[in-house]
């Protein structure tokens, strides 16, 4: 998996780019969907195997589930901006299986699930795999898991930033003229 902080950073990114009111709630609730997925990791305690459809990087990684959360948080929390608040949460959601798709450890995200319980990983797996653990984190492999997502999740975040910080400049030059 990609670390909490890598997941969080995309909750962030989405939020201030799709977002024009600047809700705070939506704000916290979309890095809380990025990070959400993994939760699956109780399963491991219980006895649940990994590739079982309830197994880490299973149904709370795919797109039914994104589907469902989403849909649960627009109904009871969005309000007055339910399709901001569906697409923010949406696509938090999503994108945690996205980024652990892209890892270079475990055994594929259950994308489809529960059509199919097919696991998969995106064709480019540049992102090092997070330890499971916080012990393990705060280690030369954490630190090379930092280092990672600083490249592959955090610049790309920023790139994008910058990009809608000009656009949005751009509009109010031409808005002012």
């Amino acid at each position: 998996m990609a670390s909490v902080f890598g997941h969080s950073i995309v909750g962030y990114t989405l939020t201030k780019v799709i977002d024009n009111q600047n809700t705070k709630w939506l704000l916290v609730v979309a890095i809380i969907s990025t990070i959400l997925p993994d939760l699956d990791v109780i399963g491991f305690k219980r006895g649940i195997p990994y590739m079982h459809p309830f197994g880490h990087r299973g149904f709370s990684h795919s797109v039914v589930f994104a589907l469902l959360w989403a849909l649960l948080l627009m109904f009871t929390l969005g309000k007055k901006h339910k399709l901001i608040w569906f697409l923010v949460i949406f696509l938090a959601t999503l994108s945690h299986g996205a980024l652990d798709a892209m890892t270079t450890g475990g055994k594929g995200v259950g994308f489809l699930i529960p059509f199919n319980n097919n696991r998969f990983f995106f064709p480019v797996r540049i992102i090092k795999v997070s330890p499971l653990g916080i012990k393990h984190f705060f280690s030369e492999w954490g630190l090379k898991v930092i280092f990672s997502e600083f490249k592959y999740v955090v610049v790309p975040c920023f790139i994008i930033f910058g990009i809608r910080f000009l656009t949005r400049l751009r509009k109010s030059e031409e808005f002012e003229s």
